[in-house]
């Protein structure tokens, strides 16, 4: 059986949030937007359909959790979910946070200008308010 590993570009451009049932929850290092990645720990798979249907229901448990929880920890206008893929083929599903006013609304993060790493001390905050809102 193999063994599930993270792509190396998810591991380069995020960080570690929690464990889930199914998922990673991982935080993308750019401080522009709260920008979350849900990663599926099964080996191989790139499409949701390539999931077992149970595996598919947890994933969009996950999903709506994540979602309900980054809503909660950043009162954004929106939160944007996509399974986009193009580039990093491992299944992996974007939940963004976006607000009026933020970098390039209300058009689409990606391929937009040069990525802002978060400061220690920003992070660190942030990661706390995520894992906060999902206990509650």
């Amino acid at each position: 059986m193999d063994k599930f590993l993270l792509d190396e570009r998810l591991a380069r451009d995020s960080d570690l949030l929690v464990h889930l049932g199914l998922c990673e929850l991982r935080l993308i290092n750019d401080s522009r937007w709260p920008w979350l990645v849900l990663v599926p720990k099964r080996p191989g798979v790139s499409e949701v359909f390539d999931l077992t249907p149970l595996d598919q229901a947890v994933l969009t448990f996950e999903q709506n959790t994540a979602a309900a929880a980054l809503k909660s920890a950043t009162g954004a206008t929106k939160i944007n979910v996509a399974a986009i893929g193009n580039i990093v083929r491992q299944l992996h599903v974007h939940v963004i946070a976006r607000k009026e006013g933020d970098a390039n609304w209300p058009g689409p993060v990606w391929g937009h200008g040069t990525a802002v790493p978060y400061g220690e001390d920003e992070r660190r905050t942030f990661q706390q308010k995520i894992l906060e809102a999902i206990h509650s």
